[in-house]
């Protein structure tokens, strides 16, 4: 039986050229992809900060609240793995923005919610709809880092999360407080909207300014894509057909 692996990659020692290109790859790129994780954190986590008001104005007992909250990550588990093979496919600049472009308007709709079905049927599409960034931006970052240097750069992607964690708090009070009631909104509806909107915004962000691979990358000169290419190693020139990833994806201890 024959396997699908990453390609190897040279342990070699990279020149001073290569690391002055990948400096400004990842100047170009991690910043953004940081900042998609942080707003991925607040959208995933902000209903724990609206609970209580949301709670009180729509009367849900804590077991719905719950089962709402946890919902989410029922979505997120079951398109996890078909997200991240349909990027390989469609390619991360456009999939990427597609994840952002459905979550974004999906997490501002918690705002509107009246029933617990409601509440139900949108933090599973949350989770749907999120499904496949943290693990598309990692390989996302295999098409551009050779692998002496991805950690260090998959490390500062994941630095969003604990960012988030200490932003979203204080941003949530400010908005329940200084927004309540404008245009006849509560609070805590305002929290998800104003939270919600920016990944919307930022989708349309990914499609004017990542690039798939060094390839279709217009900002870099013919020469510079040559050589981050030769750092990376070629990718594999067969594809295996989406049941057969699917097979190896379920076949990994790691998941």
């Amino acid at each position: 039986m024959t396997s699908t692996s990453l390609p190897s990659q040279a342990s070699a020692p990279l020149d001073e050229s290569t690391l002055a290109l990948l400096k400004r790859v990842a100047l170009r790129y991690v910043p953004l992809l940081f900042l998609l994780y942080v707003v991925a954190i607040i959208d995933r986590v902000n209903v724990g900060f609206a609970k209580l008001r949301m709670q009180e104005a729509l009367q849900f007992s804590d077991t719905v609240y719950g089962l709402g909250a946890g919902i989410f990550f029922i979505g997120y588990f079951l398109f996890e793995v078909p997200s991240n093979m349909l990027l390989a496919r469609v390619g991360a600049r456009r999939w990427i923005a597609r994840i952002l472009i459905l979550w974004g308007p999906i997490a501002a709709a918690t705002a509107f919610v009246q029933t617990p079905v409601q509440f139900y049927v949108l933090r599973f599409l949350l989770g749907v709809g999120e499904a496949g960034l943290f693990p598309g931006v990692v390989l996302y970052l295999t098409y551009w880092f050779p692998a002496q240097r991805r950690t260090r750069y998959i490390a500062m992607f994941m630095l969003g999360m604990p960012i988030a964690g200490v932003i979203i708090g204080p941003l949530s009070a400010a908005i329940m407080t200084s927004m309540q009631g404008v245009w006849g909104l509560a609070g805590w509806q305002w929290t998800f909207i104003v939270q919600g909107l920016p990944a919307l915004l930022l989708g349309f962000v990914v499609l004017a300014w990542l690039d798939d691979r060094p390839g279709a990358a217009r900002w870099l000169t013919a020469a510079e894509k040559m050589q981050l290419q030769a750092a990376i190693g070629e990718p594999a020139l067969n594809h295996p057909s989406m049941k057969q990833e699917l097979r190896m994806a379920f076949s990994q201890k790691g998941i």
